[in-house]
C-alpha cells in the first residue's frame, strides 16, 4: 500500500503514527482536512490483522469525518485514529495515557471521542494527558455517552426517508431489520419500538439480543440470514462494508440506512443499490447525531440545543433526497455534493473573513 500516494490522492493533511513500546500502544492518527476546523473524530481499537488493514480503516474514518462534520453543519474538520489491538484484553491505563500525550503534542489539530472498541471511561482516563478529547463524563465536564443521540438522529433521518419512500414519516407498522444491537443499536430499537415499528435484529453478542428481544419484543434472525429477510428498513449498525458484492442482491427491502459508518464496501455499490430501486441513505449523513452531542462540549454543553441541531438531520436528508431526484443521482452522490459545496465554500472566503476554530 503506497500510503503517501493515497493520502495525495484524496488530499489527506497529515498521518501520525504512534508507538510506545511500555505500554504496547500502537496506533495511527489521520488527519484529512482542517478547512472547516480542528479535525473531530472517534478513536477505534480493533485487532486488526495487519498494518495494511489499518492504515486503510483510518484514512477511509477520517475522510468520512470530514464528510459527516460538513453536512451536520459544524465547523470542524474530518480525522479519526485506530489503536491496533483487542479491546477486551489489552486497554490498560498505560497505553490510553501514552495515547493521549500524542494528542496532546498535536496542540489542537486533532480531537477525538469514543469509536468501536473504546467508551466514556477510556476518554476519561485519556483526558488525564490532554485537553483535546470529548465525550467525557458529566463529573469532567463531559456530555457522557453519544449513543442515544446517534440513535436519534437516525431516527429523524429514517422519517425522512420512509416519507419520501412510502409517503408519510409514520414509522408504525414497519418492518426494520437492525444488525447489532449494541450501544446504538440499542437505542435505536427502543426508538424505533416506540414509534410502532416492527423489529428483526441480530448481533454476534447473544447477551445484547436478549436484552432487546426481552424489552422491545424483537425478533432474532441468525447473522448470515439478515441481508435476505423481507422489510422495509434495512438498518446496519455495526461495523462497515456490509453493503458488497456478496450481499448486495440478497437485499429485500427498500430503504438501507443505520448507524455504522462506511456501509458500502465501495463506492459503486451505491450505484447498484440505486439501479435496484432501493434508497441509501448516507452513513455520514444519517449518522451524524453523536459527533453533533460531543461537538458541543467544545462550545459549552447545552442538551436542548444539541437535540434541536441533531433534529436538523430530518431535514439534511430531504434535502440530499432533492437533490438526488433532480440531478438523477445516488443519494449518496448528492451527500458528497453537498458536503464538499461547503467545504468549497470556506475554502473560498480570504483569511480573516470567514471559518471558525474550536478548542
Amino acid at each position: 500500500m503506497k500510503i503517501i500516494d493515497h493520502m495525495a490522492a484524496d488530499d489527506y493533511e497529515q498521518l501520525v503514527i504512534c508507538q510506545d513500546r511500555e505500554s504496547g500502544l500502537r496506533a495511527i492518527i489521520a488527519i484529512h482536512d482542517t478547512t472547516l476546523g480542528p479535525a473531530l473524530g472517534g478513536t477505534r481499537m480493533w485487532p486488526y490483522q495487519s498494518e495494511k488493514e489499518a492504515f486503510r480503516d483510518v484514512l477511509r474514518l477520517s475522510r468520512g469525518m470530514t464528510y459527516k462534520n460538513a453536512l451536520a453543519g459544524l465547523s470542524l474538520g474530518g480525522g479519526k485514529a485506530v489503536i491496533i489491538g483487542d479491546p477486551a484484553r489489552g486497554k490498560g491505563e498505560g497505553l490510553l495515557r501514552a495515547y493521549g500525550r500524542y494528542l496532546e503534542a498535536l496542540n489542537g489539530r486533532y480531537i477525538t471521542a469514543e469509536d468501536v472498541g473504546t467508551c466514556q471511561r477510556d476518554m476519561d482516563l485519556i483526558r488525564e494527558e490532554t485537553r483535546y478529547v470529548v465525550g467525557v463524563s458529566p463529573a469532567k465536564g463531559g456530555s457522557g455517552d453519544p449513543s442515544p443521540f446517534t440513535a436519534l438522529g437516525v431516527l429523524f433521518g429514517l422519517r425522512a426517508a420512509v416519507k419520501k419512500v412510502f409517503g408519510s414519516e409514520d414509522l408504525s407498522g414497519r418492518h426494520v431489520v437492525v444488525q447489532g444491537v449494541g450501544n446504538v443499536g440499542y437505542h435505536l430499537c427502543r426508538l424505533l419500538a416506540g414509534a410502532g415499528a416492527r423489529l428483526t435484529v441480530t448481533d454476534v453478542n447473544n447477551k445484547a439480543l436478549q436484552r432487546t428481544a426481552a424489552e422491545f419484543n424483537t425478533v432474532i434472525a441468525p447473522p448470515e440470514e439478515i441481508f435476505g429477510i423481507e422489510c422495509d428498513i434495512f438498518a446496519p449498525c455495526a461495523l462497515g462494508a456490509v453493503i458488497n458484492d456478496r450481499t448486495i442482491n440478497r437485499l429485500r427491502c427498500r430503504i438501507v440506512a443505520g448507524s455504522a459508518n462506511n456501509v458500502l464496501a465501495e463506492a459503486r455499490h451505491g450505484d447498484l443499490l440505486h439501479q435496484n430501486g432501493i434508497m441509501y441513505i448516507p452513513d455520514y449523513a444519517i449518522n451524524a447525531g453523536g459527533v453533533i452531542n460531543v461537538a458541543d462540549e467544545l462550545a459549552g454543553y447545552d442538551q436542548q440545543r444539541v437535540e434541536k441541531k441533531v433534529a436538523g438531520i430530518y431535514d439534511t436528508v430531504e434535502q440530499i433526497l432533492l437533490i438526488a431526484d433532480q440531478e438523477n443521482i445516488p443519494p449518496y452522490q448528492a451527500a458528497d455534493r453537498l458536503a464538499e459545496a461547503r467545504i468549497k465554500g470556506f475554502r473560498l472566503v480570504a483569511p480573516g473573513e470567514g471559518g471558525s476554530q474550536v478548542g
